[in-house]
């Protein structure tokens, strides 16, 4: 696996990360035979980057399957439907109306993630020096906060699910959802003594809209920040990363990039229902994923390698929850360095989503 240096932190990086949200159940049901495995067939092919998260909600069917009266071999499968109807209404509701900090959707299963991984290298032994670790704070299944007390208060309960002394990196998650300012006056500096109690090496902030980068960045103490987590900017539809990166340079701040299938919208079975894309967007992205299987290929694929090509890039982050999504994302890697993308599907792809190139949606609060 092709390593990278990460910004000025003196961490080389595999060039695909593994991102622990799937082990949180977000998508379904894994059990922690099948996570353990994908973790040591990561561990073994060379991946030494795992990313993980105390955040919000799993699946609908995750949350219900430990209760007794859903026995599946005697399933009210009508009573189930309507359940699950009235969970994926309540939660389009919540969010048509931006009301996140009473249910925001999320990636990582309600801690659950976190635990799980903390399981799996455990369960492994892989050596603590071996593997580099990033978690965050700031986002939980009670909503948004990042004041001082509850971040510090967080990091001492991710270690405790992760069974680590120390995490690589600690993240500030989707700071857009709350005043800027905030997190440059507060959260950044509870962060640092975060840090220097040994805590967490090194510090990052994450969030969707671009410009969150430049205003914290151009405000907090020189070296505060040391990398920027990224999520659905650098892929075959939206690159507009790659405009920010001589910025991020200049500041010494490492790039990590996540979800180069754009939350689904990049894949075979399209995004989910909650998918905050526009119905333009949509559309384009399963013309694209038709295309390529029209051609006998997998848009998930190219997808990837083409996130992987910017090498100012130094990890792009991946879900995973199985060995089989290890191998292929692997092999996909290789196959990149070993005989570069495929030029042609490459261009044919890119003129379908031209029309909606670089188009991303809104997210966050609006900022004084």
């Amino acid at each position: 696996m092709e390593m990278r240096e990460l910004g000025k932190t003196g961490l080389k990086v595999c060039a695909v990360g593994f991102g622990a949200s799937p082990l949180g159940h977000v998508f379904g049901d894994v059990p922690l035979s099948v996570a353990v495995a994908a973790v040591r067939r990561a561990f073994d092919f060379g991946i030494n980057f795992f990313d993980t998260s105390p955040s919000v909600y799993p699946s609908f069917f995750y949350l219900i399957k430990d209760f007794s009266y859903f026995e599946f071999s005697r399933l009210n499968w009508p009573l189930v439907l309507l359940a699950w109807s009235c969970w994926s209404t309540m939660i389009f509701f919540v969010r048509e109306n931006k009301w996140c900090k009473l249910l925001p959707y999320g990636y990582y299963g309600g801690t659950v993630s976190e635990t799980v991984l903390g399981q799996c290298f455990k369960a492994i032994g892989v050596p603590r020096y071996q593997i580099i670790v990033s978690t965050k704070c700031g986002r939980y299944s009670e909503g948004f906060d990042f004041s001082a007390e509850r971040v510090t208060r967080s990091i001492d309960e991710s270690l405790t699910r992760l069974g680590l002394d120390y995490v690589d990196i600690l993240h500030c998650h989707d700071i857009e959802h709350v005043s800027l300012d905030q997190i440059v006056n507060e959260t950044i500096p509870a962060l640092q003594k975060i840090k220097e109690k040994g805590k967490a090496r090194f510090i990052g902030i994450t969030g969707l809209p671009l410009n969150i980068y430049t205003y914290v960045l151009d405000r907090v103490s020189p070296d505060s920040i040391d990398v920027i987590l990224s999520y659905c900017h650098f892929g075959i539809n939206d690159s507009t990363l790659a405009d920010l990166i001589p910025y991020l340079k200049s500041k010494g701040v490492g790039v990590i990039s996540a979800s180069p299938l754009a939350m689904g919208l990049l894949t075979d079975n399209g995004p989910p229902a909650w998918h905050p894309a526009s119905d333009e967007l949509k559309s384009a992205c399963k013309l694209a994923a038709e295309h390529c299987r029209k051609k006998g290929k997998q848009i998930t694929k190219i997808a990837l390698q083409y996130s992987l090509l910017n090498k100012d890039i130094s990890t792009v982050l991946v879900g995973m929850n199985s060995p089989t999504q290890v191998e292929e994302n692997v092999a996909a890697a290789l196959e990149l360095s070993s005989s570069g993308i495929d030029k042609e599907l490459l261009n044919e792809l890119e003129n379908i989503l031209g029309p909606v190139k670089n188009q991303t949606w809104p997210s966050g609060i609006q900022q004084s």
